[in-house]
């Protein structure tokens, strides 16, 4: 793999529908994505394997995923996806170094290219019977890789492994298979979504040619249970996936959002902060929305490319909530304003200086799977 050039985009023009808010349906009877906070029956990983991801790097990476999962399972199972049998025996040995009970979790046999769930495995949504459903979104490598074909079968695999219903979307327009991937997806679990421009409005890295704003829009109602979507702008500097937005904005509960604040003018974040908060306040102006804003990091720089490092990435589990640090003062604060919003949760930080020249972190790596019915915060 050849990494990481990132190209300038250029952004459509009125490329978002202006002033357009809830669409005029009632919330989906037929699927709804819960918010990340609703009870979990399990939660996905995959083991690391792909040298690659992190060049130079890839030794502390387990270690790293050992104490994830240790956090985790004392919470929720954790479901774990190896590559090969050496991959296997590596989790075993490092997660019983860092003392993770062995029932806490379960190995699967299953190759990948990466090991970046939040996009390329299922999104778990709830039918109107309750039922858990895996919404297998098409994958092609974030546009701009060619080695995912072993990625995009991850559906299936774990369609096989919890007997889940999986149905694989289309687009409203042609009827091909939508390109989505679950880090560019956020819901608080009651119709709202948020969602950037960048990701799917953009000339660079384009998922699917010729799709509109009104076209998603139709795809996140009949897919997701959505009726207001709230385009944010851009995502954060040095975003290997082009606009994610789980790297800047967070549902923490139906009416509150965690936004990633850049202060400094001089730093590149800022003016993509600015414009976001006053899109998520104009979006509060039709409907409650409280925002609480966190900082972002220190840029985190290595070998003169600067890593999408962001306290949003945070991941809720039952009962905890993972954050990644990164060695800087404004770790606390981070740290701080999250448990603020979460009061009924653990908050825990995980060390992701090293994770994050992989172009991601804890919800990048994770994927959630609904329990099948809605719960409080």
């Amino acid at each position: 793999m050849t990494k990481r050039v990132n190209p300038k985009s250029t952004r459509k023009p009125s490329a978002a529908p202006k002033g357009r808010g809830a669409l005029s349906m009632e919330l989906s009877l037929a699927r709804r994505m819960p918010g990340e906070w609703e009870t979990h029956k399990a939660t996905w990983i995959a083991w690391p394997h792909h040298e690659p991801d992190w060049p130079g790097k890839l030794a502390p990476i387990p270690w790293v995923y050992a104490e994830i999962v240790r956090a985790l399972s004392e919470h929720e199972r954790v479901e774990i996806l190896c590559h090969d049998e050496t991959v296997s025996e590596n989790a075993r040995t490092l997660m019983g170094a860092h003392g993770v009970k062995e029932g806490s979790y379960r190995l699967h046999p299953v190759s990948s290219d990466r090991v970046w769930l939040r996009d390329s495995a299922p999104t778990g949504v709830i039918r109107a019977d309750g039922q858990v459903e895996l919404v297998n979104w098409g994958f092609n490598g974030w546009a701009k890789y060619d080695n995912y074909k072993r990625d995009a079968e991850i559906g299936r695999a774990i369609e096989r492994l919890t007997g889940l219903p999986r149905i694989v979307p289309v687009r409203p327009d042609n009827g091909e298979p939508l390109i989505l991937e679950g880090g560019g997806i956020e819901v608080n679990g009651a119709g709202r979504m948020l969602v950037t421009e960048e990701w799917l409005l953009t000339d660079v890295q384009v998922r699917n040619p010729g799709m509109t704003a009104g076209d998603y829009e139709k795809a996140f109602a009949e897919y997701l249970g959505v009726t207001e979507t709230i385009w944010l702008g851009e995502g954060a500097v040095g975003d290997d996936t082009h606009g994610h937005v789980d790297d800047i904005a967070r549902f923490s509960d139906r009416d509150t959002v965690i936004l990633a604040y850049e202060q400094d003018p001089a730093d590149k974040n800022h003016e993509r902060s600015v414009d976001n908060l006053r899109r998520l306040k104009a979006a509060a102006k039709k409907r409650p929305l409280k925002i609480i804003m966190i900082p972002f990091p220190r840029p985190v720089i290595m070998t003169g490319e600067r890593l999408p490092a962001s306290y949003a990435n945070f991941y809720i589990a039952n009962g905890v909530v993972l954050v990644p640090t990164f060695n800087d003062p404004k770790d606390r604060v981070a740290l701080n304003g999250i448990a603020e919003a979460f009061p009924r949760r653990t908050v825990v930080g995980i060390h992701a200086v090293d994770l994050v020249w992989g172009l991601g972190t804890l919800h990048c790596l994770t994927q959630q799977q609904p329990a099948g019915k809605p719960t409080g915060k």
